[in-house]
């Protein structure tokens, strides 16, 4: 494994730029399984870094690939809403649920509504609470750090990644603990499209996702009815700007907690293994100083971004780079490209885990929509390192992993590992 930047396939970069400009298209799911849509974000940032694509399957949509273009439509949530959606949807998805009543969130609202909702489930990340879940994230993950085998191959996504964010999901919700799987396993149904992770149907899909709104529909119904908790749930049920909201929204919002609060930290933890295994030098350098481990797990989320993109709707024509975005075009932020911008992160191809900058990334995004939730990421990430680095001297990748199928979550399905000796 190379020590730096990405191996860009000859066959990718090829196609990439044999396309012509006008019909480029990134949001292509087998890119990014892949591992190939690096070429086509290279060229868009050089060659047209706002651009128009007229079909696809989902619909037109505008590309906005560069950091700083990225950062102008992510703080400007009065021209670029999030109402219409924070993701490229399927046409296909589109149609299914046409008819079906929508499930908002407080990310898919624009000020002041969303204001008032993140406000409800803010104060279970504030730093005092941090504290307070530091030990207890502490104990759970050297308990599943040790129960792993020595010198046997086994998937670091099922038995580490998936574990350590279905417990802390579990805790934040107050979810009953021995099922906290199915938190996991419902982010996986959601973000999947059928024929790709746990769903083969849309009937299958519609059905489990269903099993998890009644899940947390009895939770709501318990929690109402009981005095105020310290969990989401509760939170949710008892301050005075959600406790009054429809169904619809309520089981909006567990969506976005379900799968805000999995596949950033899961994908990051996966994809710090596999980067350090990328970049053999930089893992020398974590083992010989492991105080550079904050700095490691921001340049991770950096150079993984777990989510590849967000999506807004211009509210009224707007110019930027140069084209006209109108009133009603859907517009993508690429954080996958933003974060390898070399106007503005120098290197940005590779993993550096000292970086003077390292938390200068845009995979939290910017604005009012700034993920809620980063500050516990990057404590669970730091966490889990902390207790890595007392237990193994290295965590061998023996396999390339198997990557999501998906132009959102940008994260590992699989990853083979082999743990040679303990400390």
């Amino acid at each position: 494994m190379s020590d730096g930047s990405i191996d860009l396939s000859r066959d990718a970069r090829a196609q990439a730029y044999a396309e012509p400009l006008d019909t480029l298209n990134p949001a292509q799911p087998e890119l990014f399984t892949e591992d190939a849509m690096w070429p086509y974000f290279e060229r868009l940032r050089r060659e047209d870094p706002v651009h128009f694509t007229a079909d696809s399957a989902y619909g037109p949509f505008w590309s906005v690939t560069r950091y700083n273009d990225i950062m102008t439509v992510d703080t400007n949530h009065q021209v670029f809403s999030s109402a219409d959606g924070i993701t490229l949807v399927s046409l296909e998805a589109k149609a299914q649920s046409a008819g079906r009543p929508a499930r908002p969130s407080f990310i898919s609202m624009d000020p002041p509504k969303h204001d008032e909702q993140r406000k409800a489930v803010s104060p279970v990340v504030a730093p005092h609470n941090l504290q307070r879940m530091g030990p207890i994230i502490r104990e759970r993950a050297g308990a599943i750090l040790d129960s792993l085998p020595i010198g046997q191959e086994f998937d670091w996504v099922d038995l580490v990644s998936k574990e350590l964010t279905a417990m802390t999901l579990a805790t934040l919700f107050d979810f009953p603990f021995e099922q906290r799987r199915k938190l996991t396993h419902w982010s996986d149904v959601m973000t999947n499209a059928p024929g790709h992770g746990p769903v083969t149907s849309w009937e299958q899909k519609r059905d489990e996702i269903g099993e998890c709104f009644d899940a947390f529909t009895g939770l709501w119904n318990e929690r109402i009815n009981a005095p105020a908790q310290f969990d989401l749930i509760s939170m949710l049920a008892h301050a005075e700007a959600t406790r009054d909201m429809d169904i619809h929204t309520f089981h909006g919002n567990v969506a976005l907690l379900i799968i805000g609060g999995n596949d950033t930290t899961r994908n990051t933890i996966s994809g710090s293994i596999y980067a350090l295994n990328k970049n053999p030098a930089q893992y020398d350098k974590l083992r010989a100083d492991p105080s550079l481990i904050p700095s490691m797990v921001s340049e991770t989320i950096r150079w993984q971004t777990p989510l590849a993109h967000m999506a807004r709707t211009a509210t009224e024509d707007f110019e930027l780079g140069g084209k006209m975005i109108k009133k009603g075009d859907r517009v993508a932020m690429w954080y996958v490209s933003g974060n390898r911008d070399d106007e503005v992160i120098a290197n940005p191809n590779d993993y550096i885990i000292d970086r003077e900058r390292p938390r200068q990334h845009l995979s939290f995004g910017f604005g009012v929509h700034r993920c809620v939730g980063n500050r516990l990421a990057e404590l669970q990430l730091t966490i889990i390192w902390e207790e890595i680095l007392k237990r193994f001297p290295t965590v061998q990748v023996v396999g390339e992993p198997l990557r999501t199928h998906s132009v959102f979550v940008k994260g590992y399905e699989t990853l083979p590992v082999i743990i040679p000796t303990r400390n």
